[in-house]
């Protein structure tokens, strides 16, 4: 029999085995299975590392669970609408979708090559009208909620690719990024300057009739329910609380006169600092601003040039209108300025300089007054004008106001008829009108009667007409699928021509994987409210303001309309790290990727599971690699020669009881390591448990029962992350079934204080190391080991108990067993009232010697010398030095 592993060999065979008996597939009629769900990825023409990772994650957690007996819901589907693919399409002379089924299929072949256990009869394919049909029901169901607006907005536009650009896809960098798993764009904040996240060029702006979902009336909802998902990392929550950017605070109302715009509304946090305020600020984007850019040409000019840098710093132009203050009636400059942002407040600012580091840089650039309104409480002073004071404190020369705190003066303030409390948000309705031919038509007829009609249920879906290259809206162009007649009046009317922003897709194809062949609606709802929340959800953080956000929006937008009895879509997520080569992420464009399977499918498996945490980047490493490799060739290695074995003992020893024991240990830390998702751990936690068994083949002949369980289990531990081999070590342990569909391994014996026990053994051989190291012994004759006395372990377990601050000397020495000893006892309790808070649980006296007495030959193999390990007994000369968990060591 051949003793080296070679997953090419064999990996076909379990592949088909899987299939055979529909290991994956999760039954229609499961009771609630635990759902494992990674990102799909985009339909790009290969799987990178990236996606190995991520898929890599999934398949080992949802094969764990499996085993562990839950029905598992695995699916896998393709995000396959998208520019990217138009723009493929377009370099290779051919059709977007001819693209991107060779590149489904590519990619499916991929995922089957490197063992990932998906229920295929649940895939889907967004660009299937079968799929996008619901998109476009969907829509009609926003629409009639109230959910979709139509209207004039100020875009980003990329020329090169003549399509809509999210800020979020507007980079600062020429350098853009290969999309990950997910495609898309998103918001629709309006950006000054910067380039095209697909082709670096630059982006311009532009004001085009869009459609928008009113992702901010959920807004609210959005931003508090953060705080019940506890699940998901705190970056990803804070990145979205920071996207939807609320603020607490007030608007102030300052008069302008200006023809319709008389009023101008500040939103300030800092209503106490407002008799400080010595100008207001508009964004370049405020209506007021673009007023006043009409009329004047320097207002204009500055406008124009701010609108194409991202670098504008604390420029700025001064109108030449005033603003009364509403508190003081001063008249007060009014500037449009670069660094007031459209998105945030509501576009306009009262310039505080003595109170906001952003209004004093303002201020001294453009020589404007610094004024104090608050001062700190406790007369410590300021460095006012040189730097602004920015904390709260008491008000100063803020007329009837003076002398309040700052928090008694907001709620005062507010009750001028010039302010009023108000809640702002970042977050800007959801833009989803995309210029281009590769995505979900939105179904809508434009009827010069009836105005912007949604095309009835039973003409859904609106299919995409043939593909024919043109430049600008090829949509636009197809004059004979545009024109159509109306819905409601039957005149001839023209049909939307934008497609759907591609994230909504993804935004819920994770409910259609419950019932994709459903065609009463996009999901069974009965399925959803029962299955849901999806357990796991795995993919990269960079996704946190865009697709994560817009799932949940769409989760409680279909809450609301009564679709789903579910208003948040995940309860766990997991976010991968990078996977880094030569000191950069593993990237196509960079030139330094490598092809996922150059090292074999389970190498790379092993070795991105093993390399880090899933959530931290790693670098790739061919050594790192080799490891990996080398590792599966042990596995196999002890397995077949096992199988070749025909000496074993059916009699056990102190030794065997060890490994039995081991065996337990083992099951028990990589459950929880499983259970944690820390495969690095899992993966250390074999390779240990592998080299035991080794050693122990190697120390004596194998007990039968305990070394073909330990192999049995070490099998059925690796399974998750190395499946191919796993069935091969199985086959050669003459299992029946498939390992994939066996039971997970469970201890025999109760195994709480593992880690205490592996503490002991493992530091009493480092202690022993040592001694003979420091004391330059190398052939000992006998290594005694001498466990405490059992009043010990009792003064110990009191002191763990007492708390810090009693008298912990006193307890302990009130026990009368303890007592007897007398001085002994005292200053042995004195020593662990000096440790306090420190004192680790341990294991009793006698779990400690059956421990070390199993342990026994792992010393008499390292120092090939006899091994006595005893009870500390009265008037011993090493009693004293045993400590609970903590042997006194003789050698000789």
């Amino acid at each position: 029999m051949s003793r080296r592993y070679d997953h090419a060999r064999v990996q076909e065979y379990w592949q088909q085995a899987w299939e055979r008996d529909e290991v994956f597939e999760c039954p229609t009629d499961a009771a609630d299975p635990t759902y494992v769900l990674g990102m799909f990825p985009y339909t790009s023409g290969s799987l990178h590392m990236g996606h190995i990772r991520n898929y890599a994650i999934t398949d080992a957690y949802a094969r764990y669970r499996r085993m562990g007996g839950d029905d598992v819901l695995h699916p896998m589907g393709w995000d396959a609408f998208g520019l990217p693919a138009e723009n493929a399409a377009y370099e290779r002379d051919t059709d977007p979708e001819s693209w991107t089924r060779t590149c489904i299929d590519q990619m499916k072949d991929d995922l089957r090559e490197m063992g990932f256990g998906y229920d295929w009869s649940r895939e889907i394919t967004t660009c299937d009208p079968e799929y996008y049909q619901w998109n476009q029901w969907l829509f009609t169901q926003f629409y009639d909620e109230g959910l979709v607006d139509y209207g004039a907005a100020t875009v980003n536009w990329c020329p090169d690719c003549e399509t809509v650009l999210a800020d979020a896809q507007v980079e600062t960098s020429p350098e853009a990024d290969e999309g990950e798993t997910t495609a898309g764009t998103g918001h629709s904040h309006t950006h000054g300057g910067g380039v095209c996240w697909r082709c670096g060029t630059g982006v311009e702006q532009r004001d085009l009739d869009q459609w928008f979902f009113a992702i901010t009336d959920y807004a609210e909802e959005l931003y508090h329910g953060l705080d019940d998902l506890e699940g998901w990392p705190d970056g990803v929550r804070d990145s979205q609380r920071n996207w939807i950017g609320r603020q607490e605070g007030a608007r102030v109302s300052f008069t302008v006169g200006h023809d319709d715009h008389d009023t101008v509304e500040a939103f300030t946090t800092r209503l106490d600092t407002v008799y400080g305020a010595t100008y207001l600020a508009l964004s370049p984007g405020h209506d007021l601003a673009r007023a006043l850019a009409d009329e004047d040409d320097a207002v204009a000019e500055y406008v124009e040039s701010v609108a194409s840098t991202d670098d504008a710093g604390m420029s700025g132009v001064e109108t030449d209108r005033t603003a009364t203050h509403p508190y003081t009636g001063a008249e007060l400059p009014v500037y449009v300025a670069a660094y007031v942002l459209d998105d945030v407040g509501t576009g306009a600012v009262m310039g505080v300089p003595a109170h906001n580091e952003q209004d004093h840089a303002f201020a001294a650039e453009h020589d404007l007054p610094v004024e104090q309104a608050v001062e700190p409480v406790d007369g410590s002073g300021t460095d006012l004008p040189h730097a602004p004071y920015t904390g709260d404190g008491m008000l100063t020369d803020s007329g009837e106001y003076d002398g309040l705190a700052s928090s008694a003066a907001r709620e005062r303030l507010r009750e001028h008829e010039a302010a009023e409390s108000a809640v702002t948000y970042r977050l800007r309705d959801w833009l989803i009108s995309r210029q281009r031919y590769w995505g979900t038509p939105i179904p809508i007829v434009h009827c010069d009667d009836c105005g912007h009609v949604p095309v009835p249920e039973d003409d859904l879906p609106v299919e995409l007409p043939d593909y024919v290259q043109t430049t600008g809206n090829p949509l636009d162009a197809a004059e004979e699928w545009k024109q159509t007649t109306c819905p409601d009046c039957g005149a001839d009317a023209v049909r939307e021509t934008d497609t759907m922003d591609t994230f909504v897709d993804s935004s819920w194809y994770f409910l259609r994987y419950l019932s994709p062949h459903f065609e009463d609606a996009p999901f069974d709802q009965e399925t959803a409210d029962e299955w849901l929340p999806v357990d796991v959800y795995v993919g990269g953080e960079e996704h946190a303001v865009l697709h994560l956000l817009y799932i949940r929006f769409f989760t409680r937008a279909l809450s609301d309309i009564g679709l789903l009895d579910r208003e948040e879509p995940v309860d766990r997520l997991i976010n991968q790290g990078t996977v880094l080569h030569s000191g950069e992420k593993m990237s196509k464009s960079k030139g330094n990727d490598i092809a996922p399977h150059e090292y074999g499918a389970e190498t790379t498996r092993l070795f991105v599971l093993s390399a880090a945490h899933p959530s931290q980047d790693f670098e790739w490493t061919v050594k790192d690699v080799s490891t990996a490799y080398d590792f599966q060739q042990t596995l196999y290695r002890l397995v077949a020669e096992y199988a070749d074995r025909t000496e074993t003992r059916t009699e056990s020893t102190d030794h065997d009881a060890y490994l039995e024991r081991e065996i337990d240990r083992t099951i028990a830390a990589v459950t929880e390591e499983y259970d944690r998702f820390r495969f690095h751990r899992v993966i250390g936690e074999i390779q240990r448990f592998a080299r035991l068994l080794g050693r122990y083949a190697g120390y004596d002949r194998p007990y039968q029962f305990a070394y073909g369980r330990g192999l049995r289990v070490l099998a059925g531990l690796v399974a998750p992350i190395a499946p191919f081999l796993a069935e091969e070590m199985w086959q050669l342990l003459d299992e029946d079934g498939l390992v994939a569909e066996s039971r997970w391994p469970e201890p025999l014996r109760d195994v709480d204080d593992y880690r205490i026990e592996r503490q002991v053994v493992r530091q009493t051989l480092d202690d022993v190391r040592e001694i003979t190291e420091v004391v330059d012994i190398e052939a000992p004759n006998e290594i005694e080991l001498v466990v405490a006395a059992d009043w010990k372990y009792r003064a110990y377990e009191i002191a763990r108990e007492s708390d810090p601050d009693d008298a912990i000397v006193g307890e302990i020495m009130a026990d009368e067993d303890i007592k007897q000893h007398g001085d002994t006892a005292a200053d042995f309790a004195d020593r662990l009232a000096d440790r306090g808070a420190g004192l680790e649980p341990i294991i009793d006296g006698e779990r400690e010697l059956d421990t070390l007495q199993q342990a026994a030959w792992l010393f008499e193999d390292e120092f090939d010398c006899d091994v006595v390990v005893r009870r500390a007994a009265p008037d011993d000369d090493l009693a004293a030095k045993a400590r609970p968990n903590k042997p006194a060591i003789h050698i000789s």
